[in-house]
């Protein structure tokens, strides 16, 4: 009785053992994608924001188009977004999966509008030298 536990216990670590080397191959291999998209171009970084959207995902899920040079009716965008965000409402038979990525959604629509407004911004800014 004493063996057949003892293989058990045996096959269940080496079991254990892959799916942790496995997972831990994921996570190196998903956090040097990152390195690389950030190191090698901005635009590639900005692509993939903190939310873990695009913005195009964005714009789909919210049934928008996407900004042009930064731009986008702001109006529409939250508009769908209160509609979505209210029809999957959780205390109405919605799903709070759904009003998430919809919130995440509309989070990364704002966020590159706001990076390109600020873009903007730096361009109008006269540069100021001082002679020394």
């Amino acid at each position: 009785a004493h063996r057949i536990i003892t293989q058990a216990v045996v096959v269940g670590a080496r079991v254990f053992g892959r799916a942790f080397t496995e997972a831990y191959r994921q996570a190196s291999a998903g956090s040097k994608y990152a390195q690389s998209a950030a190191g090698s171009s901005s635009s590639a970084a900005n692509n993939y924001a903190s939310s873990g959207l695009t913005l195009d995902e964005a714009c789909k899920i919210l049934n928008v188009k996407p900004p042009q040079a930064g731009k986008t009716n702001m109006e529409d965008t939250i508009e769908r977004f209160k509609r979505l965000f209210d029809v999957n409402d959780p205390t109405k038979g919605g799903s709070f999966y759904l009003q998430s990525k919809i919130l995440r959604a509309r989070e990364r629509i704002e966020l590159e509008v706001r990076r390109a407004e600020e873009e903007a911004d730096a361009r109008r800014m006269p540069k100021i030298y001082r002679d020394s």
